[in-house]
């Protein structure tokens, strides 16, 4: 569906795609596509099962699933970056966190795949990213911005697109409507330095919030960053 002026989710279950498996909702990421105009850059690849109808989907959209040229991950769940060796397969290029790219090479249990009864496919990122650089993709900037917690290697990423702040925020925050914190079971997961990285992001004015799974938040965003560091704070200290 499409959410703003060349932006569309691909998949997630919001989306109609996910929710089949037997964690419900969090099988699927939401997948993200920027049309940059010459080529498209996605936000996470989604666990690759679904691919085939993402591409039917964007083609009813009149998007062509061969100008897609750039796959940014957000971090190396098996939701999220399961399907990144299919879109590898097809000569895009991987951006990614250098603890991501250690984790999906390695297709280890820091992919969590257990966590869904499947098996990640081993794929190896092309360009690493650290935080605060600047990758520009035709007209477009993305900043990427490490926020470790959830994972030691989430990355979220910052686009000003027609006058807009939005962040692509993976599972950092914003798994559920009201804003939380993501899955606290991965084998890289650390609470201290999770809430560091709310309290960063907390600092970073945006407009709008795409998250890893559930609703965007076009109307103050920054709220949910607020209610997950608190929640954060109660829970964790």
């Amino acid at each position: 569906m499409q959410l703003l002026p060349d932006i569309y989710q691909l998949s997630g279950s919001l989306a109609g795609l996910g929710g089949d498996q037997i964690l419900g909702p969090w099988d699927e990421c939401n997948s993200y596509l920027v049309d940059g105009g010459s080529s498209y850059i996605l936000i996470d690849a989604g666990n690759g099962e679904n691919i085939g109808l993402i591409f039917k989907r964007m083609e009813m959209w009149g998007l062509d699933p061969d100008k897609i040229s750039t796959l940014f991950l957000t971090h190396a769940h098996w939701d999220h970056a399961g399907g990144a060796r299919l879109f590898k397969d097809r000569g895009v290029e991987i951006l990614s966190s250098k603890e991501t790219a250690d984790s999906v090479a390695s297709a280890d249990h820091r992919c969590a795949g257990f966590l869904y009864h499947r098996e990640m496919t081993p794929v190896t990122v092309d360009r690493i990213v650290g935080d605060g650089e600047i990758v520009s993709i035709d007209a477009l900037e993305f900043e990427a911005i490490h926020l470790p917690g959830h994972t030691l290697g989430c990355m979220a990423y910052l686009l000003t697109f027609e006058d807009r702040r939005i962040l692509f925020s993976g599972d950092v925050i914003g798994t559920l409507g009201w804003g939380d914190f993501g899955w606290d079971g991965s084998v890289d997961f650390d609470k201290q330095r999770y809430i560091a990285s709310l309290f960063k992001l907390q600092g970073i004015p945006f407009d709008v919030l795409l998250p890893g799974h559930g609703m965007g938040s076009y109307t103050d965003p920054v709220k949910r960053v607020n209610i997950s560091l608190n929640q954060a704070l109660i829970q964790w200290r």
